[in-house]
């Protein structure tokens, strides 16, 4: 019989089934025997229940590696031979020092090698340019912001889900940004798809607004970034020096906080119906970050290497 047969007659979720199958093929018999007690999983059993969690769910059987209160508690009776209730699974991991957190995305094209290259020599070059022209560093990056907003949370009754009002609409606008280590925002709204011509339209704004000091911008590989036209322009201009992020390295870029807190804080749950609102709208929560400078260097710092261009 397949193991969804033996699941579906056995009474069992698949799951519980190719855990049990697992542990007999590792362990044999013993490894289906139940290990016990509540007090060794309130003492000794924390760094357990810890080490538990951070396998990933997958690892017990489970499409994704993602942990809920559901699953953990099936897994802790298979594991412990008790049961437990939501709260005091709740409960059992704070002790074990585990918070409930929404994961980063880790891209799976991600180059180790090519990012340890980028930290060992382009950023001793990114330091020295910088210091050498006593420029402003500025990381750059585009985004797109929706009519479909982000909702965000509120309180309301238990069991009664609140309602948010939506456009259903799909449209949106292109917008740049740069920020700074000092907590500068510069940014440009546009209705189109941005292309090379864009990104250089907006490089001449940024040397426009610092008109006598040299910049040093970092920015991905994105094809607006690298081609030929871009390239071109950018010899072209003296007080301008562009550094290139390694290939699918977001989370390397200070800009991408920007935009994840335009997106999930200032505008979670908008109700702009049209573009020309939507743009209007993000203009004003734009403005607005830029005069709040403290916010911005907290962005710019929460980016895991912005500590490297301190």
């Amino acid at each position: 019989m397949s193991r969804k047969a033996v699941a579906a007659a056995s009474g069992v979720e698949r799951p519980t089934l190719y855990r049990w199958t697992r542990k007999y093929e590792a362990d044999g018999q013993s490894g289906l025997e139940r290990r016990a007690g509540v007090a060794s999983l309130r003492n000794s059993a924390k760094d357990e229940l810890r080490a538990m969690v951070l396998k990933g769910a997958q690892h017990f059987g489970y499409e994704t590696a993602l942990w809920t209160v559901g699953r953990l508690r099936r897994v802790i009776t298979e594991e412990f031979s008790i049961a437990l209730s939501k709260n005091t699974v709740w409960r059992r991991l704070r002790d074990a020092g585990l918070t409930y957190q929404k994961p980063e995305r880790e891209y799976y094209k991600i180059d180790e090698e090519a990012r340890k290259k980028w930290l060992r020599y382009e950023v001793p070059k990114i330091r020295r340019c910088v210091k050498r022209h006593r420029a402003i560093l500025y990381f750059q990056d585009e985004s797109n912001v929706s009519l479909t907003a982000f909702l965000g949370k509120t309180w309301a009754p238990c069991g009664k889900t609140p309602q948010a009002a939506v456009t259903g609409k799909r449209a949106g606008i292109a917008a740049n940004s740069a920020i700074s280590r000092n907590g500068r925002l510069l940014y440009r709204l546009l209705e189109k798809r941005i292309a090379s011509k864009e990104v250089i339209e907006f490089l001449g704004q940024m040397l426009k607004h610092h008109p006598r000091r040299h910049l040093v911008v970092v920015m991905d590989q994105a094809p607006p970034h690298t081609s030929k036209k871009t390239k071109a322009w950018i010899a072209s201009q003296p007080r301008l020096h562009v550094f290139h992020l390694p290939k699918y390295s977001p989370d390397w870029n200070p800009d991408e906080k920007v935009w994840n807190h335009l997106k999930h804080q200032e505008l979670a749950s908008h109700q702009a119906k049209t573009k020309a609102e939507l743009k209007e709208l993000t203009r004003r929560k734009l403005q607005s970050m830029a005069k709040r400078p403290q916010l911005l260097r907290g962005l710019f710092f929460r980016c895991c290497v912005a500590h490297l261009f301190k």
